[in-house]
């Protein structure tokens, strides 16, 4: 195990465990995602520090980033503070941001891009291949990670045009010296084809289901 990506759960006491796939969405409409974010940002950081009290101290752990807390003036201000106020280092963890979050390709997006480098962030496209795709932004932004989407690993074991397109991910982020992860990755059969196509890293159930940190 090289990393471990932070994923938000909710368990309420009326509605039982509610799925990131409801409520994410209503946290960004009522802008609710930036402490939300926050909050997930300072849990991580604890989660590290007693990792790395057990000996795990070369994992990394891969934080999301929403588009909307992305986008606010004082982003970096506040992921800064939390640093600070934990007396961290940035080298130990991913920031993943989508595809949907560096679309515009604006010099904001690439100043900030390039100060969460300077602070010591590894930075992650995440689910490649889902959004708008435009590879202009693979290029001109200061990425390290390029992360394949589960729809393209779903199927790899049995069908050509999959296995294709993966494959070609694979060579395109190497020659742009990019790492690659394989998100969703099931079985073994799926990690020794994708080990062969010369894919960095995968993640999914294949090792482990989400699990609470003392699991």
């Amino acid at each position: 195990i090289v990393g471990v990506e932070a994923l938000v759960r909710w368990k309420n006491d009326k509605l039982g465990n509610v799925s990131p796939n409801e409520f994410i969405p209503y946290a960004e409409e009522t802008g609710l995602i930036i402490p939300l974010s926050e909050i997930i940002f300072e849990k991580a950081i604890e989660d590290y520090a007693a990792i790395a009290k057990e000996g795990y101290g070369h994992i990394t752990i891969a934080i999301n980033v929403s588009s909307i807390h992305f986008s606010q003036q004082n982003f970096l201000e506040s992921i800064k503070k939390i640093l600070e106020r934990n007396n961290t280092s940035a080298h130990h963890f991913e920031i993943e941001v989508t595809e949907r979050t560096v679309m515009n390709s604006s010099s904001e997006t690439v100043s900030k891009l390039v100060r969460l480098k300077q602070l010591g962030f590894k930075l992650s496209i995440d689910d490649f291949g889902t959004g708008y795709s435009s590879l202009s932004y693979l290029v001109r932004f200061p990425l390290d990670v390029l992360k394949i989407d589960r729809s393209f690993i779903q199927h790899i074991t049995s069908l050509d045009e999959k296995q294709a397109i993966v494959d070609a991910i694979i060579q395109m982020a190497h020659r742009l010296k990019m790492q690659v992860v394989a998100e969703g990755v099931e079985s073994g059969q799926q990690a020794a084809l994708l080990q062969q196509m010369g894919c960095d890293y995968v993640q999914g159930y294949y090792y482990s289901k989400p699990i609470p940190l003392e699991e």
